[in-house]
């Protein structure tokens, strides 16, 4: 089944933690069309922008892979409104200015990005079909924690 022209169902729920743990990773009706809403206001998009594929590291995740990874079962991945992701050849920083300044988005983190390794990190983003806050961080680990700042560039 194809979310969009460029992303398939498959792509956003595959999970190798839910694949080995035998984890159920399949959403409901509503979270269905949030990953739907999610691949044509961001994913499709970026797509388009870079014209290259865009590589999904994490999609949806069931409350069950949510609680198997450590993650909220509240989350966005869950809901089906988020997505992690990069672009092979594309700085990460380059990309999340892109849709800093281009698209509506709810929260969008730059995850573990190091200023003069452009591979580095990767992109979480969330798209609402309520209310976006157009919330922009920055995720790096400070004393073997994880910090999130406000990403102002």
């Amino acid at each position: 089944m194809k979310l969009s022209q460029h992303f398939s169902y498959q792509e956003f729920i595959k999970s190798q933690t839910a694949a080995r743990k035998g984890i159920k990773n399949e959403p409901d009706d509503a979270q269905l069309y949030n990953m739907k809403m999610i691949c044509a206001n961001i994913l499709e998009p970026v797509r388009v922008h870079f014209d290259k594929p865009v590589i999904i590291t994490s999609g949806f995740r069931s409350p069950e892979l949510c609680v198997a990874i450590g993650s909220s079962t509240n989350s966005q991945h869950a809901k089906g409104e988020a997505a992690d992701f990069e672009i092979p050849g594309v700085d990460n920083r380059e990309l999340a200015l892109y849709i800093k300044n281009e698209l509506d988005y709810d929260q969008l983190i730059l995850e573990f990005y190091k200023d003069n390794e452009p591979t580095s990190g990767w992109i979480h983003c969330s798209y609402s079909t309520n209310h976006n806050r157009q919330q922009s961080l920055r995720a790096q680990r400070v004393d073997g924690k994880v910090s999130y700042t406000p990403w102002l560039e």
